[in-house]
């Protein structure tokens, strides 16, 4: 898991964002500042991007409130990092990996994360726009309270994924296994369920969909 050192700035209950020791090839678990009050945003930030760019597995990388655009993260394996509130621009990252890491209130626009494998991991209150997330695996995850506009999680494992008080526009969820996933007080406007089981799922009592046949909400 990342470190949390809260930022050295007083008054601040931000997180402080990882110090990259390239000399020894590693993240250093020094005191430092969170994104707002880094003395210098640009060169801690290129050291993060840098670090992400050149290795294949990643551990423990706090990197919150940074913004990473037109990058390929294609079958990178993250672990225990922390990437609330960034902002990811034209992300290609097939085949990624992510194990216990956290995307809080963040941005996503035009990315590609078909066939990745997210498990215990959490994208509560983030944004999604143009974003594939076809033929991957879901398992664990925390969708609450996300708002997703013309996106895919068609052919996808939603095993125990929650999507509680999610707003969700032009969102595909064709041919899902989504056993135990959880869609209460989610607000849906033209979603596709179609050849899921959608029976082997939790809607709000209220909503009729939850009692029609697989696939057919």
């Amino acid at each position: 898991m990342f470190t949390v050192n809260k930022c050295l700035c007083p008054d601040c209950n931000d997180s402080a964002l990882s110090t990259i020791d390239f000399e020894n090839d590693a993240i250093k678990d020094f005191p430092g500042y969170c994104i707002n009050h880094s003395p210098n945003v640009q060169e801690t930030t290129e050291n993060i991007i840098k670090y992400v760019q050149s290795h294949e597995k990643i551990i423990g990388l706090n990197a919150n409130g940074i913004t990473f655009e037109n990058m390929d993260f294609s079958n990178k394996k993250f672990y225990g990092c922390s990437f609330q509130h960034c902002t990811f621009l034209n992300i290609q990252a097939p085949g990624a990996r992510f194990r216990v890491s956290f995307f809080d209130f963040s941005v996503f626009s035009d990315c590609n994360l078909q066939s990745s494998n997210v498990q215990f991991s959490s994208f509560a209150g983030s944004t999604f726009s143009h974003v594939i997330f076809t033929g991957s695996d879901l398992v664990h995850a925390n969708f609450c309270g996300i708002s997703a506009y013309q996106s895919s999680f068609d052919d996808a494992d939603l095993y125990n994924s929650r999507f509680i008080d999610s707003t969700l526009n032009f969102v595909s969820f064709r041919n899902c296994n989504l056993k135990n996933a959880n869609f209460m007080k989610t607000t849906r406007t033209d979603v596709s369920f179609k050849l899921s089981n959608t029976r082997s799922a939790v809607f709000s009592p209220e909503d009729k969909a939850f009692k029609k046949a697989d696939g057919e909400i």
